[in-house]
């Protein structure tokens, strides 16, 4: 594929994912029911997901110049013809739909057969549905953020990086299940920065985004590979958060320079200023 033809298909791609918030959004109210499955990673799946995976595939296998198609909510990888492949996670946060909190959809678009380390992506987005509709894109080492509106974006904020100053941070698992260097870690932390954690990967890495500070899905006593996947969402967030001049982290490399074994790989995921990453590696080494 040629750099235009690369281009093109980029553009149309987050074209499309801009388009379909609103439908996605608009579905949500009444689709907060289980769908009486579990998907791939066995956690059980929302009406809510199924019907935004639908129109993803639905409108992404349309686009020329789009090889393959992947979803969190999907076993294997949809074979479309020749091109870039893209890989969703159509509504991250579905969890929080029964208590109406903040939720997103992610997607990452790899110049490479899935499953991809996150050094192929050629541009990674989130779509915020939040008190409105955002969609924040990297693409060229640079991060755009866009108000969605009627399916149109519109750039607000450009060339987007993470403030100096750090002012949150959030972190997952269950805190005694957190391994004691981690702990260490978040004790100090806790001292320095104001906790902001709702639920929702994309809505606390937002917060990362806008405020500064660090985001940390660990690795667990129980669950030593984290709880999130890394084609879905560790590599297209590590990927935004880096553009916007942080670092990514599974504790001892970037995200980014993971090799996955697997579609559905897990990876403990830590996003955010880079001297607080550094700090966090150095305390897991």
């Amino acid at each position: 594929m040629t750099d235009q033809s690369a281009t093109e298909t980029v553009d149309a791609v987050l074209d499309a994912v801009a388009s379909l918030a609103p439908e996605i959004r608009a579905g949500l109210p009444g689709r907060r029911v289980a769908a009486g499955d579990e998907n791939p990673s066995g956690e059980t799946r929302l009406a809510a997901d199924e019907h935004a995976d639908e129109l993803l595939y639905e409108r992404l296998q349309e686009i020329d110049g789009v090889g393959e198609y992947a979803s969190e909510e999907r076993p294997d990888v949809f074979d479309l013809g020749a091109g870039l492949s893209v890989a969703a996670d159509p509504l991250d946060g579905s969890s929080n739909l029964k208590s109406n909190n903040t939720m997103g959809t992610i997607v990452g678009v790899y110049d490479a057969p899935l499953p991809a380390a996150g050094e192929s992506l050629v541009a990674a987005a989130w779509v915020l549905y939040g008190p409105i509709t955002t969609m924040t894109v990297a693409r060229d080492g640079a991060v755009t953020e866009y108000v969605v509106d009627d399916g149109e974006m519109e750039a607000v904020r450009e060339d987007l990086t993470l403030p100096d100053d750090p002012v949150v941070y959030g972190f997952g698992g269950r805190v005694p299940d957190w391994p004691a260097d981690f702990e260490s870690y978040a004790r100090g932390i806790e001292d320095e920065l104001k906790l902001r954690y709702g639920g929702s990967m994309i809505g606390d890495v937002n917060q990362v985004l806008t405020y500064g500070g660090v985001f940390a899905y660990p690795a667990l006593d129980s669950a030593p590979n984290g709880k999130l996947r890394l084609q879905f969402e560790g590599n297209p967030v590590g990927y935004i958060v880096e553009c916007a001049g942080g670092r990514s982290s599974d504790g001892s490399q970037s995200l980014l320079s993971v090799e996955p074994d697997g579609l559905h790989d897990r990876v403990p995921v830590h996003v955010g200023n880079a001297e607080l990453v550094d700090r966090l590696e150095a305390a897991l080494s």
